[in-house]
């Protein structure tokens, strides 16, 4: 899903945006085009000596427009993740920001690949990684862009960064997603997906149009949950990917780039 960033600064009239998406899963080069080899930066969250910095993949040159991906417990080195963030400057020439919201720690994403979840204690790493815990983090670094010189700042969110990016687009701060979103919408939604569900499909659609905002909601069948940066091996996930990365490409343009 497209969110743009909310900051209790921001004037009526700023212009603001999210873009959620209810997937993200592998490691393949997904494209065809090649990518830049990923360089470590500093990510600080304000001029302050004592606030914890944040390490951050950064691609990219537009002083104007920048977009911040929140991920999921792949973590922000998994190389589909960078792969997007270097496709969506160059093709929407926004600045990407993909900061390490969980201290270093990664899934490996080996056993997600191939099945073997026996291998990875996913409640524990939920519960490091509780929404009430990098909740603040993640928004620490989307007030940190918009306060830099940008003048339009987006987040995409995958799987867990979902909730975040609806967070993060919300009118204020509130504890509900879809029901508070203030900004555009684009959302790209596999057929199969056990954390967007038909029924949250349905309050979505009955929910956005009636708060005033454009909603572009984008259907994907026979595709599953995480197939938009997952495996392009899988029959139709190559498609879905190129289609997926094309659309919020587009959305960006329409609502960062001048």
């Amino acid at each position: 899903m497209l969110v743009r960033l909310h900051n209790e600064d921001e004037t009526a009239n700023a212009h603001r945006f999210v873009h959620v998406d209810g997937s993200s899963k592998k490691a393949t080069r997904i494209l065809s085009e090649s990518t830049a080899n990923p360089s470590r930066h500093i990510f600080y969250l304000d001029s302050q000596i004592l606030c914890k910095d944040h390490n951050a993949y950064i691609t990219g040159n537009n002083p104007n427009a920048a977009v911040m991906i929140v991920y999921d417990l792949l973590g922000w080195t998994f190389p589909n993740v960078r792969l997007l963030a270097d496709h969506y400057a160059r093709q929407a020439n926004v600045t990407v920001y993909v900061p390490d919201f969980f201290g270093g720690y990664v899934v490996p994403f080996e056993p997600v690949l191939a099945g073997r979840f026996d291998l990875i204690n996913l409640a524990s790493s939920m519960k490091n990684n509780s929404r009430e815990i990098r909740e603040p983090e993640i928004f620490a670094c989307a007030k940190a862009l918009r306060q830099k010189s940008y003048k339009k700042v987006g987040a995409i969110g995958f799987c867990y960064g979902g909730w975040a990016v609806f967070r993060l687009g919300a009118k204020e701060y509130q504890p509900t997603l879809i029901d508070w979103v203030a900004v555009p919408v684009q959302i790209l939604a596999p057929e199969i997906d056990q954390l967007y569900t038909p029924e949250m499909k349905q309050f979505t659609f009955e929910t956005v149009p009636k708060l005033g905002l454009p909603l572009d909601y984008q259907y994907f069948p026979g595709v599953k949950h995480g197939s938009f940066v997952r495996d392009a091996e899988k029959p139709g996930e190559r498609d879905a990917m190129v289609r997926a990365k094309n659309a919020a490409v587009s959305w960006f343009k329409q609502f960062l780039c001048d």
